[in-house]
This record gives C-alpha cells, structure tokens and sequence, in this order.
C-alpha cells in the first residue's frame, strides 16, 4: 500500500495504526505492541507531556539505555513542538548534570538502573521540574506506565511545523563540552527518506534496532521500520545474548557499528552461522577495519552490507557504499571508501585555508549541503555559524577525497575527535582532566589502530621534573572523572611532546607511527 509522504516524524506510526492497526510494531524484551497500541502511547505520552506544561519549544529529556519509551516520549514531544533531549547513559555525574541543564529540560524521564546517579546531582537540575521513573520491564510500580495509562491521548497541534526541533543529540564540542544539536522533522523526515536509498524493508523483515538511541544513529534508524510499517525489535544493549535473541525472533535487518561484528566473528561458528540469517547489515559510526571487512563478507556471503558515513548534525547518514559496490570486482579500492552521497546530499572537497574547491582526488575538507541539516547548537550561534556557510554549506572538520567515480574516502580529521566503538570521544576534554593531574606537565590524547574498536584512546604525556606517575595511574586518574569509554586504554611518556614553531602539539607526528601502513588516515 502506498502510505502518504510524511511531514512529523510521527506521521507514519499514525498511518499504520489506521491502515495495519492489529499488526505487530515493535518487540521489547517479553513484551510487544501493535501499531495501534503503540500510536495509542504516543498519543498519552503527548497528553501527559502536554499536562505537565510542555509545548511548542520546550525541551525534556530522556536518560537510560535502550528503552520504546524513548521513542515514545521523541515522537510525543515532536507531535507538541517539543524536543527529546537525549542523554547518554553512560556519562558520569557531572557529564550528565551538564547536558541535561543545558537542555532546559523541564520534564526527565530516567531508567531504574540510572536513578542513583540522577538523585545525586537533582539539586544541579535548574530547570527540571519532573522526574518520571522507567523500569526495563513495566513491572508493577513502573512510574512511567502508571503516567501514560493516567494521561488522556492528544493529537498534534495545529500550530506545530516541519520545521520546529523534535531531537536535541549531544555531540562533542571544540571546547571539550557537548554541543546539543538541533534536529527538526523536516531534518528527521529527509534523513528517513534519503538514507532509505538503496534497501528497502520486504514483507516478513524486522528491523533489530541495537544501536543506542542517545546516538543518532540509533534514533535515526529506528524511523526505517515505522516508515515501512514493518515490526522492529529492540535490544536494551547490543550485547551478544541480545542480538542473538533478536535474531532468533526474526530480525533480519540491522545497522551496528563494526566492533559489534568483530565481536561476532570471534564468538565462534555457532555465532557465526546464526548471523547469516542477516539480509542486510549496516554498519557505521566507525570505521570498518579492511581484514575484518573482508572476514565478514566471506562469512556471511549472502548477507548485503552497506557501509554509511555521516554526522550527528545531519541526522546520520549522507554517503553510503551500497552492496553491489561491496562486490565490484573492479574497483577493490572502493571497500575502504564511504561510498556516494545519499540523495538530495552534495559535497564538496574544499581547502581548509582558502576555502576554494579542490579538483578530484585532492586532499581537503569535506563539506555536506542537505536538508538533512541540523537547525543549529542548541544555544551556541556563534558556534553554529562557525560550521555553516551562509550558503548552507555544512563544514564537517572531516578530511578526505572524491575519487574520479564520485566516491568519497574519509582520510583524516581536522578536529581531533577519536571514534571508538561508534562513540564520539572530544580529545580536549580528556586533556582537560588528565591536565589537572598534579604531575602532568603537558599532554595531548589522540587516536590509535584498534582491530575491535576502529580506534582507541591514547594518552601521550610529559611529567612536570621531579614527579612521577604511572600509567596506571594516569588511567585512574581519569576513571574518576570521566565515564569510562572516554579513558585512554593506554598512556606515552615523553620527555617533551613534539611542537611546530608556534608551539603547537604536532598530533599527526603522535599519531604517525601507529598508522603507518593503514589503508586509511582513520580507521
């Protein structure tokens, strides 16, 4: 059946409720719902937001992993003229404390398992004016469950437009500090739209949505499925017993980062075989080590991978390498490429320093114009205008080339950001913290190979004379203050960390060694 095209994010959960109303929407752990049960929801997470004095412009926020209420509560706000602020669970006390003040969330929904930590700082939360408790299972006493089944459904005001923000997604800033990005329906619908490109959902799919919904990638793709009104089944985490399960309840499309899959070819044949039931697998958020590429594609010889490249700020994906291109025999080169612009996305090569386009092959800045684009940093203009032309031209500070086929190669980074297992880490504030070390006289934290990860967090250091500290300690030191995916796994000491002639770090000389002989700058 051909749905009509939609305009709010929510717009096609309301169609299949009306058009497959008993059909299966999305799984969770023992329980599942129907399109009509599940639009139902939304539709009381919409009336018990709006009793609460939420509407057009304001903010709430969503703390936990991996639950349907935040979906519930993103498309709730959205259908308001609201945003979800979505926080990542796995952020330390003042990391959370930050995002959500900078939010001005006025209503958090928290997990169970993230309530201790949210009744330490409450006092530093200005602006939030309600806490709502979530269990993983809708157990009895379940706060949330008992506010959705209190709040009378509503339906979108007439008030509310395309182009109002649905989404705020924390992504790491130039100073060290998130950035809450922006995102409207109109940003979410095109997004849906154009990185559909490619694969479609076939009657009998389900979608396994595994990838964290704090991530855009994982709040992105959720969508696929609601869009084509095919059942999804989420995971809490992408742990191995999770994907397994989904997989045994019949997901057979998904989209994960690349360590998921390392992690799943060392797990033996058993794992191996039962993720050839996959009929797609997209993958992103990190590069894709070329040998585990290649180890996964000769295991799975019938499953089709996509490979996709994108940013926080234009709601995830905007180039993709599809499967055919996987498989072309003439162009091997392609496999380590980020593959062609989605549709309704242009690039750009462009020369940091003079900011003219670079012809093809050349080394330069990558720039995106779609309207996938965010709206702008949540309060941060001077920074949003940093990043977009007036043109509309969005510079991502990633660094890369177009070969002569129109396929894109992402070679380095212009601002020093490390992924690591699909999360964004922001050398600044790691060099913030382990500067505050009293025997740390300098340090610069970069970017190392890691086979499982893509990249992982080091640490290289000078020590102040006459003081001493191990790198355990200096790992340590960091666990304290920081949540743990952002810790260097290792540290260098150095008697003077190499400069330039204005006394900048030389990073890339740091960095040179571990890379050397790397079939790309980032991996």
């Amino acid at each position: 059946m051909t749905a009509p095209a939609p305009r709010f994010v929510d717009d096609r959960l309301a169609h299949w409720a009306t058009e497959t109303p008993d059909a299966e929407a999305i799984t969770y752990g023992g329980r599942t719902w129907s399109w009509a049960q599940w639009d139902e929801r939304v539709r009381r997470a919409a009336g018990g937001l709006q009793g609460l004095g939420i509407g057009r412009g304001d903010v709430v926020a969503f703390l936990d992993k991996n639950h349907p209420a935040c979906v519930e509560i993103s498309l709730a706000a959205g259908s308001l003229g609201a945003a979800n602020a979505i926080v990542n669970w796995r952020l330390a006390g003042d990391e959370v404390d930050y995002a959500v003040n900078d939010s001005g969330a006025r209503v958090l929904v928290v997990g169970s398992e993230l309530m201790p930590l949210v009744e330490k700082i409450r006092d530093r939360l200005t602006s939030v004016e309600e806490v709502i408790e979530v269990t993983p299972d809708g157990a009895d006493g379940d706060a949330y469950e008992a506010w959705l089944a209190a709040s009378a459904p509503v339906t979108r005001p007439d008030d509310v437009d395309p182009e109002d923000v649905c989404l705020v997604m924390y992504s790491s800033g130039t100073t060290g500090r998130p950035k809450g990005v922006m995102l409207t329906h109109a940003n979410m619908v095109a997004h849906t739209l154009n990185a559909h490109d490619g694969w479609e959902f076939e009657p009998g799919d389900k979608s396994m949505v595994s990838m964290p919904l704090f991530h855009v990638g994982g709040s992105s793709y959720v969508l696929f499925g609601i869009h084509d009104g095919i059942p999804s089944i989420m995971t809490r985490e992408p742990d191995a017993a999770s994907l397994a399960g989904a997989i045994l309840g019949g997901a057979n499309r998904t989209f994960l980062v690349p360590a998921v899959l390392a992690q799943v070819l060392q797990s033996g044949p058993d794992a191996v075989k039962l993720f050839g039931a996959l009929k797609t697998y997209t993958y992103g958020a990190s590069p894709m080590p070329l040998p585990l590429l290649r180890a996964a594609m000769e295991a799975w010889p019938e499953t089709d991978f996509i490979q996709v490249y994108g940013l926080t700020e234009v709601a995830g994906v905007a180039t993709h390498l599809l499967p055919e291109e996987h498989k072309d025999a003439e162009h091997p080169e392609r496999l380590v490429s980020a593959g062609r612009p989605v549709p309704g996305c242009d690039i750009r090569i462009v020369d940091p320093g003079t900011l003219e386009d670079l012809p093809t092959g050349e080394h330069g800045e990558i720039w995106l114009r779609t309207p996938q684009l965010m709206k702008g940093f949540l309060g941060k203009p001077e920074e949003t205008a940093a990043v977009i032309t007036d043109d509309g031209w969005f510079r991502t500070g990633d660094m890369g080339k177009v070969d002569d086929g129109g396929f894109l190669f992402v070679e380095d980074r212009l601002k020093d950001m490390i992924i690591s297992g699909g999360e964004n880490i922001y050398s600044p504030e790691i060099e913030r913290v382990l500067a505050e070390h009293p025997a740390v006289m300098e340090v610069a934290i970069i970017g190392v190979p890691d086979d499982r990860w893509g990249e992982s967090v080091k640490a290289v250091v000078s020590l102040k004379p006459d003081t001493s500290a191990t790198e355990e300690e200096l790992i340590a030191w960091c666990r304290d203050r920081l949540a743990h995916y952002k810790c260097p796994k290792s540290v260098d000491l150095l008697e003077a960390l190499p400069r330039n002639p204005t006394g900048k770090i030389l990073k890339r000389e740091l960095r040179a060694p571990y890379w050397q002989g790397r079939d790309r700058g980032v991996n």
